[in-house]
């Protein structure tokens, strides 16, 4: 519909390029782009879900199949997105999704812009329900309340109340008179990956216990893999901690 340039897709999206160096502003956005693809709460949410759906083992391998198609397509949507917006938007400043999605239909593409409005408010719809009930979930584990949606409101009152909670906060924030939301999304992003080495390395240390895994338990390629992307995420955060208090140092 946009008619992108396919060579300036190949030359500016597979060849690393930094157009203002090495710097915080691209530690940011690098951590950002990691926050927004893997993130604490899916590792949360995704083993609450498996549970709360009483997944057994010899769903495993449907379990496995669903998340790497999941991956596939959300690599797949974020491309179409980066691409679209940076044929059609090239330069242009935009303050959040909706008005990149109403810039774009005002700009002779109205059906991609309004494809585009449709998937992000699908997304954004997705995001707060899977969010809210990840947290709703680690919650009740934490605190040994019944936390399932298998239960009813009066059999776990305190899980739907933080479930509630949480969705309402969420609605709030966006509700915000001018509120900066591309900052804050990008500043949770970060937050995100920060707290993330963490959990993984915790994830791996479960994943590595034969006694608990069984079969199942990590490989050395595995391993090889968890551990780079831990040591890369460690590194990244590092960099940008550095480049804050030492901006002198990355420019």
């Amino acid at each position: 519909m946009v008619n992108p340039s396919v060579s300036q897709i190949v030359h500016t999206g597979l060849i690393p390029n930094w157009p203002g160096g090495f710097n915080g502003e691209l530690f940011f956005f690098l951590m950002a782009n990691i926050g927004t693809t893997i993130a604490p709460w899916m590792l949360f949410f995704q083993q609450s879900a498996v549970v709360d759906k009483g997944i057994g083992e010899k769903d495993i391998p449907w379990g496995k199949f669903d998340t790497l198609l999941g991956s596939i397509l959300t690599v797949v949507v974020a491309i179409c997105i980066v691409v679209v917006t940076g044929t059609t938007l090239l330069g242009v400043s935009i303050n959040d999704a909706a008005q990149a999605a109403k810039m774009m239909m005002t700009h002779q593409h109205y059906y991609a812009g309004t494809f585009l409005a449709i998937g992000l408010f699908n997304a954004g719809l997705l995001g707060a329900i899977c969010i809210s009930l990840a947290s709703s979930w680690a919650f009740g584990e934490i605190f040994g309340w019944a936390h399932s949606l298998n239960n009813k409101i009066k059999e776990a009152p305190w899980f739907y109340i933080c479930y509630f909670f949480t969705l309402v906060t969420a609605g709030m924030v966006v509700l915000i008179p001018n509120a900066p939301l591309v900052l804050i999304t990008l500043f949770v992003q970060v937050i995100a990956v920060t707290l993330l080495p963490a959990a993984l390395v915790f994830l791996i240390l479960l994943l590595n216990d034969k006694k608990t895994m069984g079969k199942y338990a990590n490989t050395l390629w595995q391993n090889m893999i968890s551990g780079f992307i831990v040591v890369v995420i460690v590194i990244l955060s590092t960099l940008y901690g550095l480049s804050v208090l030492f901006p002198n140092y990355f420019k």
